[in-house]
């Protein structure tokens, strides 16, 4: 094979790595894990801030990349739609808030991105992988019930439909 074809198919597989998601050991009913991190406007934001509200909270690997960038479009695009459930967004990755700022300036984004630099939270909530020494958070969702307690777990969810997926249901949550 030619050196050309050998990195293509390196690159192939890294890609295919990045996109598996970590398994989460939580499961729906427990308590969420709590968590105080800086946004991009670097305010201080924790899960008590949501209490008695719906709170999507969203990990993603890496700030303006691809399928990065898709899911926090179509959270951004269909914010309204979510605060009309009396739902809230946080992306979390393992970004720094300076990358964060500029992410959300560039697109517009009218919700927190979290930075979870050193990974904890995504680790609380079984969302940190790496590939070799680099670390970045899974793309895994959870949906936090009013109470603090998770409502729904997504694993290594599909950006393009995922925001689509949440509202459909939260809606079937909130059903009588």
């Amino acid at each position: 094979m030619t050196k050309r074809i050998l990195i293509a198919l390196w690159a192939a597989g890294a890609l295919c790595l990045c996109s598996m998601g970590a398994r989460a050991e939580l499961a729906a009913g427990e308590a969420a894990p709590a968590f105080s991190l800086p946004d991009q406007q670097y305010k201080v934001r924790s899960l008590s801030d949501y209490s008695g509200k719906w709170l999507v909270v969203y990990f993603y690997p890496k700030d303006d990349t691809p399928g990065c960038t898709t899911e926090v479009c179509n959270f951004r695009d269909d914010i309204f739609k979510l605060h009309e459930l009396g739902a809230e967004v946080v992306g979390v990755s393992v970004d720094n808030a300076d990358s964060h700022k500029k992410f959300a300036e560039k697109y517009s984004v009218p919700f927190p991105l979290l930075a979870d630099e050193g990974g904890r939270v995504a680790e609380r909530y079984g969302s940190l992988t790496s590939m070799g020494p680099i670390k970045f958070a899974a793309r895994n969702t959870f949906i936090i019930d009013p109470q603090g307690k998770i409502a729904k777990i997504y694993e290594d969810v599909d950006p393009k439909e995922h925001s689509a997926e949440v509202i459909a249901d939260i809606k079937s949550m909130q059903a009588p």
